[in-house]
């Protein structure tokens, strides 16, 4: 079922807990909760503590990358868990793809994953990485994976690492988790120019030269969670310390405290198939941008979590949120827990 361990494995196991202490600062799973909240009742027990992505493959089967218990996968009525014992070394999932041939690529704290329906196979600094912690995956039109983490951004050609030279920036010495070179998130435009993330704002490669946008160009934070280019051709940046801001082609719009939205974390951006842009603020569940106003999705809607981390929508259009505390669905104008033996059927 999967591949044999190669040595870096053994020298992984060492520093396995600091890592995901270290993931685990920079995306609190000990983030307040209020006193009358009780998601962690037997009956209401989590799916995982912790999950942080959610991808739904070709098969229809959904995929939920956790923050320190591997990756599950929820098919055909059956819920199963892949982990260390099964040969899925990275037990914090950043970053879910699949590729033409149905493989499915997995961006983890020990390097970047593949799933070819059988076996399981590390890639890490023996083939080219400077550091194995990956926080972003994507596979671009012309077929190439690009990955991000703490050092830096990457191609990848399915056998070696090819470095792509980003300007370093200042380590943020107020996150969890930070290195000159981080890339925390990639992302493709519809003109197949690719974006990166970083500490130092973002930055966007058109094959040919590379652009910086950043504080001096009035992007409120250099610190970029997440890039989401909307169906209108809307940029929008989630940032870690101002929140979230749309850029319409000339200039940011900043939404903060004067559009009803409070908090400044804010760490990844989805929109929806009615075209609603959706983001949560740590602290705060999440928030929908309907085009006009801002709707918040938090403890008193059905979002137990003080620190939402990812919002997708299924093949049947169901909302999920997901992060500590495990996954939420949307029921109308509210959440539910998922309790994971409901999932088991």
């Amino acid at each position: 079922m999967y591949s044999k361990p190669n040595v870096f494995f053994l020298r992984l196991c060492a520093v396995m807990s600091l890592t995901i202490l270290l993931g685990c600062a920079e995306s609190p799973t000990n983030a307040p909760v209020d006193d009358d909240v009780t998601a962690n009742t037997d009956d209401l027990a989590p799916l995982s503590e912790f999950v942080r992505r959610i991808f739904q493959d070709s098969t229809g089967a959904l995929w939920f990358g956790t923050n320190g218990d591997g990756v599950l996968r929820y098919a055909n009525g059956t819920l199963e868990k892949f982990s260390i014992p099964e040969g899925f070394y990275g037990v914090a999932v950043r970053g879910i793809v699949e590729d033409s041939e149905g493989i499915l690529w997995f961006a983890t704290n020990a390097g970047l994953i593949r799933y070819d329906g059988e076996a399981f196979t590390t890639f890490n600094e023996t083939n080219g990485l400077l550091h194995f912690d990956l926080w972003s995956i994507i596979i671009d039109r012309t077929g190439t994976m690009w990955v991000g983490g703490l050092g830096g951004a990457y191609r990848f050609d399915g056998d070696a690492f090819t470095p792509f030279d980003l300007p370093e920036a200042e380590p943020d010495t107020l996150r969890g988790v930070s290195s000159a070179r981080f890339v925390h998130v990639i992302m493709e435009d519809r003109a197949g120019q690719i974006w990166f993330g970083t500490g130092g704002g973002a930055y966007t490669w058109d094959g040919v030269d590379l652009t910086n946008l950043s504080e001096r160009n009035g992007l409120p934070s250099n610190a970029v969670n997440d890039i989401l280019e909307a169906r209108n051709g809307d940029l929008w940046f989630a940032t870690h310390h101002a929140g979230v801001c749309k850029h319409g082609g000339e200039f940011f719009t900043h939404y903060g405290t004067e559009h009803g939205i409070l908090g400044t974390e804010a760490w990844s951006l989805f929109e929806d198939s009615d075209g609603g842009i959706w983001f949560p603020i740590e602290g705060l569940g999440v928030y929908r941008y309907d085009g006009n106003s801002f709707t918040n999705f938090g403890t008193e809607q059905g979002i137990l979590s003080r620190a939402v981390q990812c919002v997708f929508e299924d093949r049947d259009g169901r909302i999920w949120a997901a992060g500590h505390l495990g996954l939420f669905r949307r029921e109308g104008d509210r959440f539910r827990s998922i309790p994971k033996d409901e999932l088991k059927g």
